[in-house]
């Protein structure tokens, strides 16, 4: 999956691709470097980010969303939290919601429900403005366990198939290093309730931190080196903004899986 900021506050590309032009031309090339699937998303959840007009939301997405699906076939997911959003979004050609709040807010589940899309199920304690600061958990991989199920029930019971369902558990979404790290080491519990994951760590901070300095390079030598490990755990889809290396990582991960 790859990422699509049209955002000017994203933490790692905001402002590269507020153009509709450049952002398409960007997703295309996504494509050519392997992404099977495009993330779109207008609005950034970074810690610290500050909420998004859902009509400033719509008027940076719909045109990218349409664009792109008049110039490829591509798996398109749209990121967001807003009802109203989804609905736009998939009537532009979305075929994917990818939700932050795991359709928590008020009539999501019942937007999602009528699109027909998929839909990504992501775990989150507190909000993005708040989410860091000191996020507590029993057992995080418990804990963020029994979220997903609730909301994985939730959808059953509006009428979303699991067919439909993928969920990801939030890495830096509420979570220190220590319970990123416990996330990451215990993925394959999360493949084995049942529905595809996704992983979403691409150039996060949890890799300064981590490495104990700042710089990109760094962030996404270890992203992509994430990646690697996720895909041997069973991770179905990897978001990521470094396409290229990232499928040549999952590329060696399936090799050495199937072999």
């Amino acid at each position: 999956m790859g990422i699509l900021n049209v955002t000017p506050d994203s933490f790692s590309d905001g402002g590269a691709y507020v153009e509709t032009a450049r952002a398409v031309d960007h997703a295309l090339t996504l494509v050519e470097q392997g992404a099977a699937m495009i993330d779109i998303g207008g609005e950034s959840t970074r810690p610290g980010a500050n909420p998004v007009d859902e009509r400033e939301e719509m008027a940076r997405v719909l045109p990218v969303i349409e664009a792109l699906r008049a110039q490829s076939d591509v798996f398109i997911s749209i990121d967001t939290i807003k009802p109203q959003v989804m609905r736009a979004a998939c009537a532009a050609g979305a075929d994917m919601i990818n939700d932050v709040m795991a359709l928590r807010a008020p009539g999501a589940i019942d937007a999602a429900r009528d699109s027909e899309a998929a839909v990504c199920l992501m775990h989150m304690q507190g909000e993005p403005r708040t989410m860091q600061t000191a996020p507590v958990y029993g057992d995080v991989v418990a804990d963020v366990r029994a979220f997903l199920a609730e909301r994985v029930a939730a959808c059953r019971s509006a009428g979303i198939d699991d067919s439909r369902l993928c969920v990801d558990p939030g890495f830096g979404f509420g979570k220190t290093l220590a319970h990123n790290l416990e996330l990451m080491r215990r993925l394959r519990c999360f493949v084995d309730d049942g529905l595809p994951v996704l992983m979403g760590v691409s150039r996060k901070s949890m890799f300064a931190k981590l490495h104990g300095h700042d710089g990109m390079e760094s962030r996404i030598h270890a992203s992509i080196t994430a990646a690697f490990w996720a895909a041997t755990q069973g991770t179905g889809i990897i978001r990521s903004h470094d396409v290229a290396h990232t499928v040549e990582a999952l590329m060696l991960a399936a090799a050495l899986v199937d072999n």
